[in-house]
């Protein structure tokens, strides 16, 4: 078996709904990765490839759930939690799990899969994070083992700042390269919204393609490890 996940961060309205009608064309789920404070007229965006761009609100990440997708925290306010001391990055991530389990149906954070802004973790944050939720989400390779219950730490790769899908489409080639594997690939919006964009057009081929393979199932990352029992 081979899994691709294809992992969307930041929350972007515009791409989000998208991505959502092209998943639900496919009958397929998406996997949104929501900053818990990005709605708020307060929020200052943390780099230019957030400017400008409106994130959705929590009424609009109920609406996605209900229609199958899945909705998984992305920081409070996309702090980088490698530069933190361990105190700060800890409480940063405890205020994210408060907004979902308040605003988000159904939230537990023990179940939900944690994924670092900017992929940047540490290994004192690592060693924590399973104490809070089912896994976490960091930079390493997209290659990790298929899902197993004892399984917390996964692995993204990414391209940017400019258009990733050739850089997407060399990762699935070294996945189905492998006789089995879980491909963890973090991108953010398409039609040049955020980093590392791809096109909604080539988001709708690529999903038909991957769908064409038989050994092939597109999954969020927290669906994948409820199917091995994690």
């Amino acid at each position: 078996m081979h899994i691709v996940t294809l992992s969307f961060d930041d929350g972007f309205k515009k791409s989000n709904l998208k991505i959502a009608a092209i998943h639900e064309k496919h009958g397929l789920s998406a996997c949104f990765n929501i900053v818990a404070t990005a709605h708020l007229p307060s929020f200052v965006p943390p780099n230019k490839y957030q400017e400008g761009m409106p994130c959705g609100d929590f009424g609009l990440w109920n609406e996605l759930q209900a229609r199958g997708h899945e909705i998984m925290p992305h920081g409070y306010r996309h702090a980088n939690k490698g530069r933190m001391p361990l105190a700060e990055a800890k409480q940063s991530v405890l205020d994210c799990l408060v907004v979902f389990t308040k605003e988000l149906a159904g939230f537990k954070a023990k179940d939900a899969v944690f994924n670092f802004p900017y992929n940047s973790s540490s290994p004192e944050v690592e060693a924590w994070l399973p104490s809070v939720v089912r896994a976490f989400r960091t930079a390493g390779g997209g290659l990790n083992p298929l899902p197993h219950a004892e399984q917390t730490r996964l692995t993204c790769t990414g391209f940017g700042p400019g258009n990733c899908e050739a850089h997407l489409d060399a990762e699935i080639a070294k996945l189905l390269a492998q006789p089995a594997g879980w491909l963890v690939y973090n991108t953010h919006g398409v039609d040049e919204e955020g980093w590392g964009p791809i096109g909604s057009d080539y988001l709708d081929r690529l999903l038909d393609r991957l769908l064409s393979i038989g050994t092939v199932r597109v999954l969020p990352a927290g669906r994948a490890l409820r199917m091995a029992g994690g």
